[in-house]
């Protein structure tokens, strides 16, 4: 669909992504943990990225003389927090860029051809870290001539909150174009270039509707007015574990929005003292009041920003809360309930 194809990050994504119907061929992995079946997927078509020297190793034993692919870190990332952070000495992500020698000692031991180049570093797209790792990247290509796609990885910033700012794809995209044309004039070859915009594209494409089950009042100096959502971690979970920062629109049960505020900190319905949607920002074990619409018991929170690593990566059967329904709305405007 558009031209968009899918990086799974288990084989599980992969068998999920080909049930969903794509094609295997349209499906990269790069992946901690490679299955114990990776060969059936390698075998139906999908591409497989080398993350550690372990993981070529045991490509080279199954598909000697095959194709494959190579996750490096660079020595170098970027993210929002050190959690989102996959580049660099702290991250485990990826080959080591200064074991390149044994990375071509692997290769030649098993014949490999290296087609691919992978080096995503994080989710913080600061520009400057992303144009010099392109850079890098570029360097690596060049140790191996079979290679035909570079793959620089996700992490373009989305702003959820009013006064966060997205990245500006003309100002990470523009030089990184132009040194994909230095390469190819210098070299003769011309490469193809693949991104990981998921967050990008879907961050605000999709709300929580919660409401508000209790209301709960601390009376010290130092207390708060909290509300408990019927929801949680359990279908939104970056701010419990980033600290991330989501809109909150309070309405009416009746449908309206209020005309005064008040400052809460909003929890969910899980028992556990993190699950918070106000943490301070990039601060998840730090609560912080909100100031929004006044609402009471009955009424709705809308959660936006959900798009994105919400469903996805929710804390699933914790106190055996259900799974949340998800609706769709439909290119008519009618709705479809879709779980």
């Amino acid at each position: 669909a558009r031209g968009l194809n899918i990086d799974a990050s288990s084989g599980y994504e992969c068998e999920r992504a080909m049930r969903a119907g794509f094609a295997a061929e349209d499906i990269s992995l790069s992946s901690q943990e490679l299955p114990t079946f990776f060969p059936d997927l390698v075998k139906q078509g999908v591409k497989v990225n080398a993350c550690s020297l372990s993981q070529l190793e045991r490509f080279g034993e199954v598909f000697p003389g095959g194709e494959v692919g190579v996750r490096f870190n660079p020595g170098l990332g970027s993210g929002g927090t050190g959690k989102t952070n996959v580049g660099g000495p702290s991250s485990s992500f990826g080959i080591w860029y200064e074991s390149l020698p044994k990375v071509k000692e692997i290769v030649e031991k098993y014949k490999l051809k290296v087609v691919r180049i992978h080096t995503h570093i994080g989710s913080g797209s600061d520009p400057a870290v992303w144009q010099k790792v392109s850079g890098m990247s570029l360097d690596l290509c060049r140790e191996f001539p079979g290679v035909t796609t570079l793959n620089l990885g996700g992490g373009y910033k989305v702003g959820r909150m009013s006064y966060e700012k997205s990245t500006d794809l003309q100002v990470v995209g523009v030089p990184v174009k132009e040194a994909f044309e230095a390469f190819a004039k210098d070299t003769g070859r011309q490469l193809k270039l693949e991104i990981e915009p998921g967050t990008f594209l879907l961050a605000n494409s999709c709300a929580v509707v919660t409401s508000v089950q209790d209301k709960v009042v601390t009376g010290t100096s130092e207390g708060h007015t909290f509300l408990k959502l019927d929801m949680g971690m359990t279908e939104v979970l970056r701010p419990s574990l980033y600290g991330s920062q989501h809109p909150l629109v309070s309405v009416s049960a009746a449908g309206t929005l209020p005309t005064t505020t008040a400052d809460y900190v909003v929890v969910g319905h899980c028992c556990e003292s993190g699950d918070l949607l106000t943490p301070a920002p990039d601060e998840p074990e730090t609560i912080s009041e909100r100031t929004m619409g006044e609402v009471n018991i009955g009424d709705l929170i809308v959660i936006e920003g959900s798009g994105a690593y919400c469903a996805g990566m929710s804390s699933k059967n914790y106190n055996s809360f259900p799974e949340a329904p998800e609706v769709m709305k439909l290119e008519d405007g009618s709705f479809a309930l879709i779980r």
